[in-house]
């Protein structure tokens, strides 16, 4: 249980609030000049940055530092210390950059707060579809004003499953899943995005979202925000997951064990 007050955490979630928009107003605006982005490829192909990615990290960085000087942030693109901070801010700008240099809309800026080592908030916001998924701790989750439950199936084949995976892990993995789903009459959908499908799991639009391997920055708003809509999730920052990421599985509380099963992943812990 974290240690902050009820009035320090408040005050940051209201304030990511406000950052996701501004930040996601800033990217939306490179998006529509995204053919003149010099874009850059870092540990692979797939894993591409650009200048818009950059600068608006450094807006998020920025705006923090105005209203939280003391506080610590972790972002994709600059890393950062985080070592004693009370409250650390773990941020993507742009989730999904290879959808938004291509001109896809499946991309988000993603944000989230642990104190005390508990992820305590996570925001993700969608300015192509004007949708901002927001929750607190213990005080529910959100799309805007609209309050968020999590999926109700209690069978694979009842909706959705959302999926991802990258170079570092096997691609063995998820295929593994993919056929076990399939062979039970289930679907999967993978956007680019992996903040941006957890979101979705969260608000129910999905039974649920497996990655084998996800890196804190897109891994942690979405896992707030599953909680607080009601599901399970795997204990993410076990083994240090901020530092070296970790498997991540979002679904209800009848789903998430079959999901798990079907994923053979022996990291995954709730």
């Amino acid at each position: 249980m974290s240690s902050a007050s009820h009035s320090e955490i408040d005050a940051r979630y209201r304030y990511a609030c406000d950052i996701a928009r501004a930040a996601a107003s800033r990217a939306y605006s490179w998006y529509q000049q995204r053919q003149t982005l010099v874009v850059e490829h870092k540990r692979d192909l797939q894993d591409v940055v650009s200048e818009a990615d950059r600068n608006v990290e450094a807006l998020i960085k920025t705006l923090i530092a105005e209203r939280f000087p003391d506080d610590a942030v972790y972002g994709e693109e600059s890393g950062g210390e985080v070592q004693g901070a009370p409250f650390i801010w773990v941020v993507d700008p742009i989730d999904g950059t290879a959808c938004f240099v291509n001109g896809l809309p499946n991309w988000c800026v993603s944000l989230a707060v642990v104190c005390d080592g508990e992820p305590v908030i996570g925001v993700v916001c969608d300015p192509n579809h004007q949708e901002l998924f927001h929750a607190r701790a213990g005080q529910g989750a959100w799309v805007n004003e609209s309050r968020l439950q999590v999926h109700s199936a209690t069978h694979l084949n009842e909706g959705l499953l959302g999926i991802s995976n990258s170079s570092r892990t096997p691609a063995e993995s998820v295929s593994r899943l993919i056929s076990g789903l399939t062979e039970q009459g289930g679907m999967f959908i993978r956007i680019g995005s992996g903040a941006l499908t957890s979101a979705w799991a969260a608000a129910g639009r999905l039974i649920g979202y497996y990655e084998a391997h996800m890196h804190p920055w897109d891994s942690l708003p979405g896992i707030v925000l599953m909680r607080e809509a009601g599901g399970v999730t795997n204990d993410y920052l076990r083994n240090e997951g901020l530092k070296n990421g970790n498997p991540v599985l979002l679904a209800n509380a009848t789903l998430y064990p079959k999901i798990k099963a079907l994923t053979d992943n022996r990291a995954l812990e709730e």
